[in-house]
């Protein structure tokens, strides 16, 4: 039985999608004909899906949706249903077209003989290396209910992650934006027309009032040849790190910059010690999982290093000694490393060593989000302290010649 996605016109002339099971294509031609429908459209569902995976719009099931549908599939399974019945009863509660014709068309290919693992490989681009690999050493070992389980706890920890760093982003960067359009607005439209009335005047205006004018007149004659330089600019930027020897260059910098180098180690570290921890707790191969775990790091530069510790481990040496050689893991997540390789807890450290950069990362973001407030709201009063005086010292001087 294959999965097939179609696009039809009812009795009433519109236009509906769906996605069913049928035997062959001819059957589930006949079946829509029976149920008064006009078939535009008829498409297998892993043939369509593997035609599009290089595409842009190739479909990506978001993080809360992931983790319940992994916890789901493992409460099925741990209940004695087979995978292919569980991913059948998954798929009919789902809202979304897609993510239905996403399992169902898994579950065809677990029909046709091939594994869990192997049928998500049909789908890279909704299934990450890490969930394919953990699936496939789940499987190896018997225990997939269980390692299911573990990966929604990891999918569903890493979209709590990105949903609080999202959150504590959004007042700092409305803020921003609204003090910039506030500044651009005044100096382009407000200051004008109040100075406006100084240029009548035979007097010498004040250094303060003249360079905001300056300021203003620049802004209003050049803004919209400042913001397409801006855009140009960032265009480039975006071109050329797409190139790998200038973003490794890059993501070297972030590396060292001030502050910025410490969120850039511990997010990354954070991410890493995460994915190896489930990784080698799910019983997958040490190499294999550096390898995996070295993909989701969001830094060239440290990706590049975990490969090479790779190569070092291959070597012989122990993992802790290798991680410290490349500089860029905090000294504490080496220590932890070091004891779960002493001790043969190493998913149980490495999980600790994930929870320590979390919660240190946690910590920064609102140190930083706490001062970075209250910053810029100093900054802001202070140029709306300087525009205030710049107009106001005119009138000031203008009074005591009238005296």
């Amino acid at each position: 039985m294959a999965a097939f996605e179609y696009q039809a016109i009812n009795a009433q002339g519109k236009t509906i999608k769906g996605v069913f099971e049928s035997d062959t294509v001819k059957i589930a031609r006949q079946q829509l004909r029976n149920q008064g429908l006009t078939l535009l459209e008829l498409n297998e569902v892993h043939n369509k899906e593997h035609k599009t995976q290089s595409s842009l719009f190739a479909h990506r099931i978001n993080l809360r949706q992931m983790a319940h549908i992994t916890r789901q599939l493992s409460a099925l399974l741990r209940s004695g249903l087979a995978i292919d019945e569980a991913l059948g009863i998954i798929a009919k509660q789902l809202e979304s077209a897609r993510t239905r014709r996403i399992l169902l068309g898994i579950r065809t290919r677990i029909l046709e003989g091939q594994s869990f693992a192997q049928a998500c490989n049909a789908f890279p681009s909704t299934f990450s290396p890490l969930y394919r690999a953990t699936v496939a050493a789940g499987e190896s070992s018997g225990k997939l209910d269980q390692v299911l389980e573990r990966l929604a706890d990891y999918i569903s920890d890493k979209g709590q992650i990105h949903s609080k760093l999202q959150m504590a982003m959004i007042y700092p960067v409305m803020l921003s934006s609204v003090s910039i359009l506030v500044v651009i607005g005044l100096l382009a439209y407000v200051v004008p027309e109040i100075t406006s009335v100084f240029d009548k005047m035979d007097q010498q205006l004040p250094a303060l009032t003249v360079g905001l004018i300056a300021c203003s007149n620049f802004f209003k004659n050049n803004g919209l040849i400042i913001l397409i330089i801006l855009a140009c600019v960032a265009a480039i930027a975006k071109a050329i790190l797409r190139h790998d020897g200038p973003r490794l260059a890059f993501h070297r910098f972030l590396l060292t910059a001030p502050l910025i180098s410490r969120f850039t180690k511990g997010l990354n570290t954070a991410r890493f010690t995460r994915t190896l921890a489930i990784l080698t707790n799910s019983g997958v191969e040490l190499l294999e999982a550096l390898k995996i775990s070295s993909q989701v790091l969001a830094n060239n530069a440290m990706e590049k290093a975990v490969q090479n510790t790779a190569l070092r481990v291959r070597e012989g040496q122990s993992l802790n000694k290798a991680l410290e050689k490349c500089g860029f893991f905090p000294p504490v997540t080496i220590h932890l490393i070091a004891s779960g390789e002493a001790s043969g807890q190493l998913p149980r450290m490495l999980a600790n060593a994930a929870d320590d950069q979390e919660r240190e990362m946690e910590a920064l973001t609102e140190l930083t989000m706490g001062l970075f407030e209250p910053a810029l709201i100093l900054f802001m009063g202070l140029v709306v302290l300087l525009i205030v005086l710049a107009i106001l010292l005119p009138i000031f001087e203008m009074n005591q010649l009238i005296r």
